[in-house]
């Protein structure tokens, strides 16, 4: 699907607003409700809009902490895969989980309580994820940026 300067407005206008109703989207896009409309479900068949949702605060729910865990299998052969990516899905502290080039296979950003709670998180699911054969694990300090905003612009049209 081919973006135009309206369709990049309302990408752009959602991702700062995701519950701005449909009449406003469309006052500032400047286009009818049901032409606005028909423009958010075109996106969301060609799944630009993945979806929408809440962004929540790790740390005010408690959790402290975010490690940042490199993971090396024992080969990249599609069933090693696909099983540790099955398995991953399942540890409700992972965040995201990316298959990656180079020296490790994966790279987790994982929420945790603080250094036990890791430490517990590493023992009940880390260590029993197949074909692991490497866990090498740092502790952000500071979080200085998490978008999850794309900068959109005009030009990308």
């Amino acid at each position: 699907m081919r973006l135009d300067r309206i369709d990049i407005t309302i990408l752009d206008t959602l991702q700062t607003d995701g519950r701005i109703s449909n009449a406003a989207l469309a006052e500032r896009a400047g286009l009818s409700q049901s032409a606005c409309s028909r423009r958010l479900d075109a996106l969301e068949k060609a799944g630009i809009i993945r979806g929408y949702h809440a962004r929540i605060s790790n740390t005010a729910l408690g959790h402290q902490m975010t490690a940042i865990v490199h993971i090396s299998l024992s080969g990249q052969f599609e069933k090693t895969l696909s099983d540790f990516e099955s398995a991953v899905k399942r540890c409700p502290n992972i965040l995201s989980c990316h298959l990656m080039s180079g020296e490790y296979d994966y790279i987790l950003r994982i929420a945790a309580k603080d250094l036990a709670d890791y430490e517990r998180i590493h023992k009940e699911w880390l260590t029993a994820l197949p074909h692991v054969t490497k866990i090498n694990s740092s502790f952000a300090l500071r979080e200085i940026i998490d978008r999850v905003a794309l900068g959109l612009r005009p030009e990308m049209a």
